[in-house]
């Protein structure tokens, strides 16, 4: 008896994206961090992406296997950048912006090479990916620069890319469960 595994790609694009377009509308300067962001950016973006990932894997799908589970440790990690400081552990000092960039920086060259990876698939992925590069290297010159307007103009590239993400969620899963392509991607 074979035993066919559910495409995760959906629930993994859907953490990412709702995580990314609410960090974004921070970044856009609407909201303060606050316990949505970290909330989501734990259980939706974080764990949730992990657990896609981790089902991708099993489907033998490396390129979502990776992707799902770096993002969901990027904002579980970002989670804890943000809380650690709070603990009161003095090696888990504020991060000064510098260093913060630099985080920001390598996130943006992994996914500069992930992008890479999508070149010849979907279009809709490959956008996903080359807004979030692009997000992330605005944010590493937001953060070296502190200028606002560059983090004002990576919130409405976020909230781009995120929607991206979420719209190829709905393509995928329409397409599984009518049984035949319902949005273009």
């Amino acid at each position: 008896m074979e035993n066919k595994l559910a495409n995760p790609a959906p629930l993994g694009l859907m953490g990412f994206g709702m995580t990314t377009i609410l960090l974004n509308l921070h970044n856009f300067g609407l909201f303060p961090v606050s316990a949505v962001i970290l909330s989501m950016g734990i259980f939706y973006g974080g764990i949730a992406q992990i657990i896609a990932g981790i089902l991708s894997f099993q489907r033998e799908k490396t390129f979502a296997g990776t992707a799902f589970i770096s993002y969901g440790f990027f904002w579980l990690s970002l989670v804890g950048i943000w809380l650690l400081p709070g603990l009161g552990i003095k090696a888990a000092e504020e991060t000064p912006a510098t260093f913060f960039a630099c985080y920001l920086g390598i996130w943006g060259i992994f996914t500069g090479f992930m992008w890479w990876g999508t070149w010849g698939g979907s279009k809709v992925q490959q956008f996903v990916f080359l807004s979030l590069t692009l997000l992330f290297f605005l944010l590493t010159l937001n953060k070296v620069t502190g200028n606002e307007t560059i983090g004002i103009i990576a919130g409405g590239l976020g909230v781009i890319c995120g929607s991206s993400a979420i719209y190829l969620a709905m393509a995928e899963l329409l397409e599984e469960v009518k049984n035949e392509k319902v949005l273009p991607y």
